[in-house]
């Protein structure tokens, strides 16, 4: 992440295969990624003989090579930070392929989808996907933009709905689709103080749901040095910690089950996985 002088966000993570701009000024990045093998059994095995007789085995497609085409901006405000991609969607996305059995079948709700990449990713195996944001910048539009253009990978039913973190107040339809949810994802929405505490609150409201939900946050540790402590500090991510602990020191949310997962988890997309990455998973 880098700051220009009048304060905007740019992400490094869309400087690969990027084709330029298009008409409403957004950046189209294609991040390819390579499908998991998957276990088959051996009378679904297509086999073909080639000009010399010799048998050919046809290769699932899903053990191939192909894209996510993602439209989204260069750089923005810290505000509008949703509008990139970031390196812990990738990290999510990679879980989710590879651990896809987790997935499958599912109702899947993402908080701060930003421009959908995790979502759609989740759209191979989910029963249904509804990626959620703020009502603002135009990252929904974006987002369903997105969805049009990977329509080959979405599998599931595909909800976009609206989601502050700052209002508890959710209209009916996203209300009833939080009853059916499954697992929830979030990919790097710890980067503000006060947007780490919303985000909490809204996590704590979804999973007092009646049934029990897994889920799964990716987030990157933002180390900076500050003469307070005289360290280098990743205070968001540490904010984060800190708070989720004090806010949930009574049941029920004392009882739920919160720990890290290891990251060495085969790598499909192309982006540097470093060791400040990290994945939580919460179940109650």
């Amino acid at each position: 992440m880098s700051y220009s002088k009048v304060m905007t966000v740019t992400s490094e993570i869309y400087n690969q295969d990027g084709i330029g701009t298009v008409s409403t000024g957004n950046v189209v990045t294609y991040f390819k990624f390579k499908y998991p093998l998957l276990k088959r059994k051996l009378e679904k095995i297509k086999t073909e003989l080639d000009e010399d007789g010799d048998l050919l085995l046809i290769r699932n497609k899903n053990e191939g090579e192909s894209i996510v085409k993602i439209e989204h901006k260069a750089s923005t405000t810290l505000k509008l930070v949703g509008l990139q991609v970031w390196r812990g969607a990738l990290l999510l996305a990679d879980f989710i392929m590879h651990y896809n059995s987790l997935f499958r079948d599912k109702n899947i709700l993402e908080l701060g989808s930003g421009v959908g990449l995790t979502s759609i990713i989740a759209a191979l195996y989910a029963k249904e996907v509804i990626a959620t944001d703020i009502d603002e910048g135009g990252i929904l539009d974006l987002i369903t933009k997105n969805v049009s253009h990977n329509k080959e990978l979405v599998k599931s039913k595909f909800s976009v709905l609206p989601l502050d973190f700052c209002n508890l107040n959710w209209n009916s339809e996203l209300t009833e689709k939080i009853q059916t949810i499954d697992i929830i994802l979030a990919a790097d929405v710890i980067y503000d103080n006060d947007l780490t505490e919303a985000f909490v609150k809204t996590l704590t409201k979804i999973l007092q749901a009646n049934t029990k939900k897994k889920v799964y946050i990716a987030l990157e540790k933002r180390y900076v040095f500050t003469v307070a402590d005289l360290d280098t500090i990743a205070p968001c991510y540490e904010y984060f910690l800190e708070y989720i602990k004090s806010y949930w020191n009574h049941p029920p949310m004392s009882q739920w089950n919160f720990k890290t997962l290891a990251i060495d988890f085969k790598q499909y997309f192309e982006y540097e996985r470093f060791k400040h990455l990290v994945i939580w998973e919460i179940s109650t």
